[in-house]
């Protein structure tokens, strides 16, 4: 069996463990998910490694190194996906990681650093609104006293369904591995997006990784009758919430050199009507780059804009801030890696960030961090029609494994994220 039809089982056989009709369902901490958990170890087994389940619920499979003591070398992503989601994203970088372990078994190849793959728990905010709790919690920084309660769509606490895995929240902090020494972590992963596709490069080198500020915005005027009240006597909130919102996307389009974006997801009119002035909006809105100044510039133009729409429509605002995250710069060396490689091969590449969140940005508080990114179809991704072509996946397999070989070398060196 060669590589394209062994990696294809491979990539079916965790894709059968699905409920529901519609596309990929295997929301974290579910059966369904736990029996996909328990069947990628007896694959890793199968393929000589020695597994195990953190306090978390992330599976750490481990090929030891030729030379005792030498920190190990991580590739990895995860396993579970939203609701009705396609058969890539997460499961490409797990399936990956084992593809290249088999490989070296298959050429006979020792590395002198022991090798690991991870699948992190709960990458999804899915189910429980808060994302990458597996790597949250192998980097330090998972507050179960902040997330214990929170509720799936069933009334279902995440403390109820960490217990019904057999996992305890107040043991999660076992899980940390800040005091271990890791020599790198890659994470292979199709893009989520159109840039790849649109500009016909194979592979993306992902720079660093967006992490998204969030605001409810609340616009309050006066309800008001549509057919009695003149136009220059309204105090219309949801003219106010749209001249918000386009002034938001100008301030965006103003950032594009620095990959900043901004986007309103939520719009809602309360107690709408069709004859009646909207008297309050909500608004919802994520700005997110990789640059702080770059996303502070268009977080001002907003905050300007509030102001100056309050003032002159006869508006009270009121904006909260929902979240406020820091983005993260990826392994200049581990770039330059992967930059080195394509170029040798011949293969086309972009350096890119990543707009989406990743295991990967935790894990940078841990050892140098690198992703590659393979082309998504139509950009598509959280959608049962999510695709990428199987040659696309394999030539990310194939740059993986050369980088994974190259740093599991002991003169391999490597400094730091920066």
């Amino acid at each position: 069996m060669d590589s394209r039809q062994r990696y294809q089982i491979l990539l079916n056989t965790i894709n059968q463990y699905n409920t529901g009709d519609i596309g990929i369902t295997r929301v974290a901490y579910t059966n369904e998910e736990q029996a996909c958990t328990q069947e990628f170890m007896r694959m890793c087994k199968a393929a000589g490694l020695e597994s195990r389940i953190d306090e978390c619920g992330n599976v750490i499979a481990r090929r030891e190194g030729r030379i005792k003591g030498l920190p190990p070398v991580i590739m990895g992503s995860h396993l579970d996906t939203v609701y009705q989601a396609g058969k890539y994203d997460g499961v490409v970088g797990v399936t990956a990681a084992l593809e290249v372990i088999k490989r070296l078994n298959e050429k006979g190849i020792e590395t002198d650093h022991p090798i690991e793959i991870i699948s992190f728990a709960c990458e999804e905010s899915a189910r429980f609104g808060i994302s990458t709790l597996g790597s949250k919690a192998m980097t330090g920084s998972f507050d179960k006293e902040k997330v214990r309660y929170l509720k799936d769509r069933n009334g279902v606490t995440l403390e109820e369904a960490l217990s019904l895995c057999a996992f305890d929240i107040d043991s999660v902090e076992n899980a940390d591995r800040k005091g271990e020494n890791i020599k790198a972590f890659l994470e292979l992963h199709v893009e989520q997006g159109p840039v790849l596709e649109n500009e016909h490069k194979k592979i993306g080198i992902v720079t660093g990784i967006a992490a998204p500020v969030r605001f409810s915005i609340k616009i309050i005027g006066t309800p008001a009758h549509s057919g009695t009240t003149p136009m220059n006597m309204r105090n219309d909130a949801l003219l106010g919430a749209s001249e918000i919102v386009l002034e938001l996307e100008k301030a965006a389009l103003n950032e594009q050199n620095y990959g900043t974006v901004a986007t309103v997801g939520v719009l809602d009119i309360q107690s709408g009507a069709m004859n009646v002035v909207p008297g309050e909006v909500e608004v919802k809105v994520d700005i997110r780059g990789t640059s702080l100044e770059s996303r502070q510039r268009v977080l001002d133009h907003l905050n300007r804009t509030i102001e100056s729409v309050g003032r002159n429509r006869n508006l009270e605002i009121i904006s909260e801030e929902i979240i406020s995250e820091e983005p993260v710069l990826l392994s200049n060396e581990i770039i330059e890696s992967i930059q080195t490689i394509c170029n040798e091969q011949d293969i086309s590449y972009k350096l890119m960030p990543s707009g989406a969140g990743h295991d990967a940005m935790n894990m940078v508080k841990l050892c140098p961090t690198g992703m590659i990114f393979v082309p998504s179809f139509h950009g598509l991704s959280h959608h049962p029609d999510e695709y990428t072509d199987l040659d696309d996946i394999l030539l990310g397999i194939d740059i993986l494994e050369k980088v994974i070989i190259h740093y599991s070398k002991k003169d391999s060196i490597l400094h730091g994220n920066k």
